[in-house]
C-alpha cells in the first residue's frame, strides 16, 4: 500500500525520469528536472514550432491532472467558447508532446489512479464493507428497472449541483411509469375548475 509521501516521491522520479536525470541527486531535485524539461521543450520549439493541439479527456479528474502538468512547463491550456469542459487546447511543439508530455501523463495519471483506488478500497472496507467483491453476474433481465443516472461531475451530487435523473420502468408491455403532479398542482387546476364554474 502506497502512503502520500512515496506517491509524492514517485511522481518525482517520473518527471526526473523524463528529464533525463542520471545522478541520485538530480533524481531528488524536482526544480531541476522541471528546468531540465523547460530546456527541451525550448530547445524543440527551434526546429518544432508550436502548433495547437486539443486534447480530449475522458474524466474532469484526468482533466485537472493535464492542466496542472501543462502549467508546470509553462504552457498555457485553453478551450473556446461552446466546447466541452473536458477539452483542453493548447500550442505545443508535436516532438515535445510525443516525447515528453503525454508519455508522462499516462504515467502520472496511472500512478495517481492506483494510489487513489487503493484508498478507496482501504476506506471502504473500513467504513462500509469488508466485501469489495464485484456484483453478481444474473441470467437475465425480468423487467424494466428503476435507472438512476449519477451526474458526471465528480462521480456524485453536491450541494448545489443537480439530483440524480431518474426513468421508472412500467410494468406493462412497453409500458413507462410517469411521475404524480405535485399537490399543489392538483390544488390549482380544482380552483380553476371552480372559478369557470362561477363565470358560468
Amino acid at each position: 500500500m502506497m502512503d502520500e509521501a512515496r506517491l509524492i516521491e514517485k511522481l518525482k522520479a517520473i518527471e526526473a525520469l523524463f528529464a533525463g536525470a542520471t545522478t541520485p541527486g538530480e533524481r531528488v531535485a524536482a526544480d531541476a528536472a522541471r528546468l531540465r524539461i523547460l530546456e527541451r521543450l525550448k530547445s524543440f520549439e527551434v526546429v518544432d514550432p508550436p502548433i495547437e493541439y486539443k486534447f480530449t479527456m475522458g474524466d474532469l479528474w484526468s482533466r485537472r491532472v493535464f492542466v496542472a502538468l501543462l502549467r508546470r512547463y509553462d504552457l498555457k491550456p485553453y478551450r473556446y467558447r461552446g466546447q466541452r469542459y473536458t477539452t483542453v487546447m493548447v500550442r505545443v511543439s508535436k516532438r515535445f508532446v510525443d516525447e515528453t508530455l503525454w508519455p508522462q501523463f499516462q504515467q502520472v495519471s496511472e500512478t495517481l489512479r492506483t494510489y487513489l483506488s487503493e484508498v478507496t478500497d482501504r476506506v471502504v472496507s473500513q467504513v462500509l464493507s469488508e466485501d469489495l467483491s464485484e456484483a453478481v453476474e444474473v441470467a437475465e433481465q425480468q423487467a424494466l428497472p428503476i435507472t438512476i443516472t449519477v451526474p458526471a461531475s465528480e462521480g456524485g451530487t453536491r450541494a448545489g449541483a443537480p439530483a440524480p435523473v431518474v426513468a421508472m420502468g412500467g410494468s406493462g408491455a412497453g409500458g413507462r411509469a410517469s411521475a404524480s403532479a405535485p399537490n399543489g398542482a392538483h390544488k390549482n387546476r380544482e380552483k380553476s375548475r371552480r372559478r369557470k364554474k362561477r363565470r358560468r
